[in-house]
C-alpha cells in the first residue's frame, strides 16, 4: 500500500519534527528553541505518554554516566589500564550538567530534585586479581581532576561501614574484597527530566502528538513528508518538515532506512532485553545508599554489568540489582515480535553473519541468562548481598536496547558497537540516533555534535547562545583544571547537589 492512501487531507508544516518523546528529542528540541525560537516544532510519540521506553526511570539504571564507577569504561590492555574512554564519557557528562544548569537558570527546567540527586558511585572488586586491578584504577583516576574525591579501601571494616547491606552475612576470610568510591556521583531520573523539558516545550508552542506512530518518511524536494498513524483510531496523516530528528530508540534504524538515508546501509541491530530484581522491603532499601558496579561476566555486553543500585524516583528511594540479560526479537519494550525479522535486508546480512561468527561469547551469555529462573538470579544477587531473602525482592522487566552492528570490511563484515551512534544525511536535513549506553547521560553532547553536522551554516550565528548553554564549549575540561573546577562549582550549586 502506498503511504499516501487513506491519509487525512489536512497537512501540517513545521520547521523541525522530532520522532519520539524521549530524552534525546526533548534535549534537541530545547536547544533549538533557544537557538531559533521562531522555528516551529512538532513531536510524534507512538505511546500515550512521554519517556515510556528507554527514558523511563525503571527501564534504566539512572546512573549519571561519568565513568566514576563503571569498570567497563576502564579496560585493562596489555597490563595497563586504559582510561581514555572514561575521560571522554566524563567530559561529555560535564556538558550535560552545564546544559541542565543553564536550563534551570532560564526556567525551562523547574526542579532539579525531581531529576538529579547526589548518590555515591562505588566500584566493587572480588578476589585478588580484581582487587589489584581496582587499586591500580584508583591510583590512575584519583590523580586526575575529572574524578574528584576518589577513595579506595581493601579494609573489611571500611567496607562494612560504607556498605552495611553488602557486608551482612559476608565471609571476609574466604574472599578478599575492595571498594573504590566517590560521594559526588549522581542518580538521574531521565523520565522526569524529559517531562520537564516537554512541559516547557508545549508552553512555548510545540505540539506533542501522542499515540501517533510514524511509519514512513519520504523526501519531497527540500522538505520531508512524515506519515503517521493514530494507534487508537487508525487515522493517518501527513506532515511536512524541513528537518527531521529520529529519536525513536530501536525503531530509528528502520525509519532512517525508509527515508532512504544511505549512511545506514549495512547497519543492523541486535536486540538485548533485561530484567531487574527490585527490593520491596523499605527497611532493606534504607540500608543501602550507593550505586555499586562490579565486573561483567565474560561475554556479557556492557549494559549487563552487574550493579546494586540506589534510585531516587518521584522523591522515593528504591533499590535495584541487575540487569540480567535477556532476549526478545522486539526493538522496543512495547514493540512487535516481528521487529528483528523486518530489520533484515540484503545489505546488512553480512553484518549479522560477521557478528554471529565473532560474538560467540555474547550468544552463550544470552542463552545462559534466558535460562535463569528466580533462584538463579537470587544466586547472582547474593554475590553482592549475601543475606538476600527472596521475599524481599521482585522481578521487573528493564528497558529494551538495540545494540548497533556496524558494517566492516572483510573478514569481519560487521562489528558490534556498544556506544551511541549519530547518523545524518549529507544535506543535514535528517538525523537519527542508534545504540545504547551511555546514551541519555550524554544527550546534550550528542546534540551539540548534531548541530555541528546538520546546522553548520548557523554555528557562527549561534555561537554566543551556545556558550551560554555550554560555557566550556570548544574547551577540553580534561586539559583545563581551572575551568573544570569553575564548572563543577557552578553545576553543583545550580543542580542543588551541594545540599545533599
Amino acid at each position: 500500500m502506498s503511504p499516501a492512501k487513506n491519509v487525512v487531507q489536512a497537512v501540517d508544516e513545521v520547521d523541525v519534527a522530532l520522532v519520539g518523546a524521549g530524552i534525546m528529542s526533548a534535549t534537541l528540541g530545547a536547544m533549538l528553541r533557544e537557538l531559533e525560537p521562531s522555528w516551529t516544532q512538532m513531536v510524534f510519540e507512538r505511546l500515550d505518554a512521554p519517556a515510556e521506553e528507554s527514558s523511563s526511570p525503571w527501564n534504566n539504571a539512572g546512573t549519571g554516566h561519568s565513568a566514576l564507577c563503571e569498570l567497563n569504561y576502564t579496560p585493562e590492555k596489555n597490563g595497563r589500564i586504559d582510561a581514555s574512554k572514561a575521560m571522554n564519557i566524563n567530559e561529555k557528562f560535564q556538558i550535560s550538567r552545564q546544559f541542565w544548569s543553564h536550563q534551570l537558570n532560564n526556567g525551562i527546567l523547574t526542579d532539579p530534585r525531581e531529576f538529579i540527586n547526589q548518590v555515591p558511585h562505588m566500584s566493587f572488586a572480588q578476589g585478588e586479581i580484581q582487587v589489584d586491578y581496582l587499586r591500580r584504577r584508583y591510583e590512575l583516576l584519583s590523580q586526575n581532576h575529572m574524578f574528584p574525591e576518589m577513595q579506595f579501601s581493601a579494609d573489611d571494616s571500611v567496607f562494612a561501614e560504607k556498605l552495611p547491606l553488602m557486608a551482612q552475612g559476608r565471609d571476609f576470610n574466604s574472599q578478599k574484597v575492595a571498594i573504590s568510591w566517590t560521594d559526588v556521583g549522581t542518580d538521574v531520573n531521565f523520565g522526569a527530566l524529559t517531562k520537564q523539558f516537554l512541559t516547557a516545550a508545549k508552553a512555548a508552542g510545540t505540539e506533542v502528538r501522542y499515540g501517533q506512530e510514524v511509519y514512513d518518511l519520504k523526501r519531497d524536494g527540500g522538505v520531508w513528508k512524515i506519515y503517521s498513524k493514530n494507534r487508537h483510531t487508525g487515522d493517518t496523516q501527513m506532515t511536512k518538515a524541513k528537518f527531521v530528528f529520529v529519536g525513536a530508540g530501536g525503531y530509528a534504524l528502520g525509519l532512517l532506512r525508509k527515508a532512504g538515508v544511505r549512511e545506514v546501509a549495512g547497519y543492523a541491530g541486535f536486540p538485548v532485553s533485561g530484567l531487574w530484581l527490585r527490593a520491596t522491603n523499605p527497611e532493606l532499601i534504607k540500608q543501602h545508599q550507593a550505586k555499586v558496579y562490579g565486573k561483567a561476566s565474560v561475554g556479557a555486553p556492557p549494559m549487563s554489568v552487574p550493579h546494586l543500585d540506589t534510585r531516587v524516583i518521584d522523591g522515593e528511594k528504591g533499590l535495584l540489582f541487575g540487569p540480567y540479560g535477556g532476549w526478545t526479537p522486539k526493538f522496543l519494550k512495547k514493540g512487535s515480535n516481528l521487529d528483528l525479522c523486518k530489520s533484515i535486508r540484503p545489505d546488512n546480512i553480512p553484518s549479522y553473519l560477521g557478528v554471529a561468527a565473532q560474538e560467540f561469547g555474547l550468544t552463550k551469555y544470552l542463552v545462559q541468562e534466558v535460562m535463569k529462573d528466580f533462584d538463579d538470579r537470587l544466586k547472582s544477587l547474593r554475590e553482592y548481598v549475601p543475606s538476600a531473602d527472596p521475599n524481599d525482592w521482585e522481578t521487573i522487566v528493564a528497558g529494551q536496547r538495540v545494540q548497533v552492528i556496524k558494517p566492516a570490511p572483510a573478514p569481519r563484515f560487521g562489528s558490534l558497537e556498544f556506544g551511541t551512534t549519530l547518523i545524518n544525511n549529507p544535506e543535514g536535513n535528517i538525523a537519527g540516533l542508534l545504540g545504547a549506553s551511555p546514551g541519555a547521560s550524554i544527550a546534550p553532547a550528542v546534540m551539540l555534535e548534531l548541530l555541528e553536522r546538520c546546522f553548520g551554516e548557523h554555528m557562527i550565528q549561534w555561537s554566543e547562545k551556545i556558550y551560554e548553554m555550554i560555557p566550556s564549549y570548544g574547551e577540553k575540561l580534561t586539559k583545563n583544571q581551572k575551568l573544570f573546577d569553575e564548572m563543577w562549582e557552578f553545576t553543583q550549586k545550580t543542580l542543588k547537589l551541594d545540599q545533599d
